[in-house]
């Protein structure tokens, strides 16, 4: 499991020029489900995100989580993060979940998150989406569990 984690001021996605969800301040994800991902995963996954300290104590210092800025997520699935870069100049995704699992495992992530009192906003799997951010810093980290 891959995830792109983004500091936001505010992030969008559009899916056929319709806002499909929209925040304010907190993190855009972008989530990349693989082959070998368990439930055990996702929740080690979603353990890490929910504690990042990735957003400015009152002396500037990345020392808060989202939950203590009351921060919203944008949760977008993004199955090309499963390309590590090697192989070649043509992008290959044979690590990436099937789309049927994988669509389970972001439908589940997305509930988790809602679960333990965060607004969650996504996209929509499996669709040609167009994400705007006004990235925060820019702060952004490539995480990998």
């Amino acid at each position: 499991m891959k995830v792109v984690v983004q500091r936001v001021q505010e992030a969008s996605v559009n899916v056929e020029a319709e806002v499909v969800g929209a925040i304010g301040s907190g993190m855009l994800l972008l989530v990349c489900f693989e082959q070998q991902d368990d439930e055990e995963t996702l929740l080690r996954a979603i353990d890490k995100l929910v504690r990042l300290r990735i957003f400015d104590d009152a002396d500037g210092k990345l020392n808060l989580d989202i939950g203590a800025v009351k921060g919203e997520i944008l949760s977008v699935s993004q199955f090309t993060l499963s390309w590590d870069g090697t192989g070649g100049h043509r992008p290959s995704f044979e690590k990436s979940m099937a789309p049927k699992e994988a669509r389970l495992k972001y439908a589940l992530f997305n509930r988790e998150l809602r679960n333990r009192g965060f607004t969650v906003k996504e996209g929509t799997f499996g669709a040609f989406m167009k994400v705007a951010l006004v990235n925060d810093g820019p702060v952004t980290f490539v995480l990998d569990f």
